[in-house]
């Protein structure tokens, strides 16, 4: 019995602590403007056809990376299945993951769903990557993807 309540606390710290290593790697490699995903904006609202700001009391933790939404349904909606939601590439660069693997940041309203996951884009000083992207989505994302896999990892 002994022997049994310690080994569930043994396999409960080992879960704990590797939870807070996911988190802390989350926060490193994601793009988190002042603390927050996607500079604040509700990444369920995406999925409905426009980006919104989302509100401070309309807030969420998913795996150490903060969320905000603009109203308690897409909340719910986030919270029931959060990966639908988060943004591809840790909410950088789509176009610069794939084409040089590097952390670029994005301008916030500026995206494209792909199989039904969010994808975000630079799109400033008369620079459109989103444009670029369109142009070359084929061999771009399964370099991005690659290019990704290998930054989660650091």
């Amino acid at each position: 019995m002994k022997q049994s309540f310690l080994s569930v606390l043994l396999l409960t710290l080992l879960s704990i602590s590797s939870f807070g290593q996911q988190a802390a790697l989350r926060q490193k490699n994601y793009n988190l403007s002042k603390g927050l995903a996607l500079e604040g904006y509700d990444p369920v609202s995406y999925f409905n056809g426009k980006p919104e700001k989302g509100a401070a009391n309309f807030s969420l933790v998913q795996d150490g990376v903060t969320y905000r939404f603009a109203n308690a349904a897409d909340l719910n909606k986030f919270k029931q299945n959060p990966t639908a939601y988060e943004p591809q590439y840790g909410g950088w660069c789509a176009f610069a993951m794939g084409s040089t693997g590097e952390k670029v940041e994005v301008d916030p309203e500026t995206y494209k769903i792909i199989g039904g996951k969010l994808y975000l884009f630079y799109n400033k000083y008369f620079n459109n990557t989103l444009k670029t992207w369109n142009k070359s989505e084929t061999t771009l994302k399964p370099k991005a993807d690659a290019n990704w896999q290998k930054i989660g990892k650091k």
